[in-house]
């Protein structure tokens, strides 16, 4: 297994992780099998997406903020970050990818992206690759 470090600089920020997965497999020497990608953190999360226009990025971080904006009135939970709970919930926190001839299956237009909804912080994100 490895762990990857994230940097996010803003409260709310998708970052595009698709080469850093992809390195972790080349470095792993398996050529064909899965990679699962976690995150543990609960104010985080992880999804795959278009990653050729960023406005796609862009439209899905501002769904997001609309659908649960940071400032509700109505969140119990102490620490003022209810929204963030929340969004790495709608995203999740692991994915799993096809690896075939040493390369991620992913789809023409796909990419893997860390969703950071309570930063900026200092992530991690544990790859593993398997048989």
């Amino acid at each position: 297994m490895q762990t990857i470090t994230i940097k996010s600089h803003q409260r709310n920020e998708l970052i595009d992780v698709t080469s850093q997965i992809s390195e972790a497999v080349s470095q792993s020497g398996i050529t064909d099998g899965l990679v699962v990608a976690f995150v543990p953190h609960t104010t985080a999360g992880i999804t795959i997406n278009e990653n050729a226009d960023p406005s796609v990025v862009h439209d899905i971080l501002y769904c997001l903020e609309k659908l649960i904006p940071h400032s509700q009135r109505a969140f119990q939970h102490s620490e003022g970050n209810s929204d963030s709970h929340i969004k790495a919930s709608l995203t999740g926190s692991s994915i799993t990818v096809m690896v075939e001839n040493s390369q991620l299956v992913l789809g023409t237009w796909q990419g893997i992206y860390f969703c950071e909804f309570d930063g900026p912080r200092t992530r991690r994100l544990m790859v593993k690759v398997s048989k």
